[in-house]
């Protein structure tokens, strides 16, 4: 009787153990401590591979706060508030509906997409993901909730824009993942296309590239992430994934990626573009790192673009 009591509370603080373990998996992966900004400030990534770009980054910022957008707001499919942004560039012309990266803002990461858009003659729907700038949430789920919000955005797009208009989803790093997995799921016509720059092939493959950076065994520290976000997130890690979507895909997708990305390897994006079963196009950007392609290469970026989806679509 000893010994089973003893095997008892060695097992219950085992489970402790994992519990804990996981719940700091969860803080470090998926939790979203929501803070207020300052308005006035002008947001800009931290590293020493954006300083360079943080002149062109911060004038894009201003040339986005100029147009004065139109605020949106929708109600997600668990009953969140997201917030969007819609900048006009003329009336009629096709959206891009836009999805920034994990732990970035819609401001930071895409303010240089409205440029872009504007360039290709096209209109920008830019949103916060949940979790992010003015929409709700405080758990990141790496696509697997995010994805279901870029269909309500879709739908919520349709509906504002009319039947006719024109959507390409276009999302950066998480963002990019995004996108990708709501190819993978039934989209009226007007979505034509899919522009995925620096997106990862899985979800469990960036987190065990992320581990192994930490100096971790992934194989051995992987179980508790996924084990975190069931328990304290909520939500299934593998439930679906960009290469789970790319087999049911069936829009034009063109993937852009920095050939010097050390945070989400450009592999990824070579494995999904091997996988997509639908018109593809893969184009590297030789020294650029994670979410600089365009900052790098912005000509060859909106030459490759343009060829790839007509500036009239």
């Amino acid at each position: 009787m000893k010994l089973f009591w003893i095997l008892a509370g060695i097992l219950a603080l085992l489970c402790l153990l994992v519990l804990i373990i996981c719940y700091v998996c969860y803080r470090i992966a998926f939790f979203a401590k929501r803070e207020e900004s300052d308005p006035e400030q002008i947001p800009l990534p931290p590293g020493k591979i954006y300083e360079p770009f943080h002149g062109q980054m911060r004038e894009w910022i201003l040339q986005a706060r100029a147009m004065e957008p139109e605020d949106l707001e929708i109600t997600a499919f668990d009953g969140l508030k997201l917030h969007g942004k819609y900048y006009e560039y003329a009336p009629g012309a096709p959206v891009e509906l836009m999805f920034h990266g994990y732990r970035g803002g819609a401001e930071r990461d895409l303010s240089g997409g409205v440029y872009r858009c504007f360039r290709c003659g096209r209109n920008a729907l830019v949103v916060d993901q949940r979790c992010s700038g003015r929409s709700g949430g405080h758990v990141i789920t790496f696509g697997i909730r995010e994805h279901w919000d870029c269909l309500s955005w879709v739908d919520f797009a349709v509906k504002k824009f009319g039947p006719q208009v024109k959507i390409i989803l276009t999302g950066i790093s998480m963002g990019a993942s995004t996108v990708v997995m709501a190819g993978g799921r039934e989209l009226p016509a007007n979505v034509i296309g899919i522009l995925a720059d620096c997106g990862y092939s899985s979800q469990k493959e960036i987190m065990e590239v992320v581990i192994r950076k930490m100096g971790l065994p992934p194989r051995l520290s992987y179980p508790f992430v996924r084990l975190a976000a069931r328990i304290y997130g909520g939500f299934n890690l593998e439930e679906y994934s960009p290469m789970e979507a790319l087999k049911t895909c069936s829009v034009p997708v063109i993937f852009f990626h920095g050939e010097d990305d050390d945070f989400v390897p450009c592999w990824m994006s070579r494995k999904m573009y091997d996988a997509c079963p639908s018109r593809k196009k893969l184009v590297t950007v030789p020294g650029a790192g994670h979410g600089l392609s365009f900052p790098v290469a912005p000509e060859e970026y909106l030459q490759k673009l343009g060829e790839f989806f007509p500036t009239n679509t």
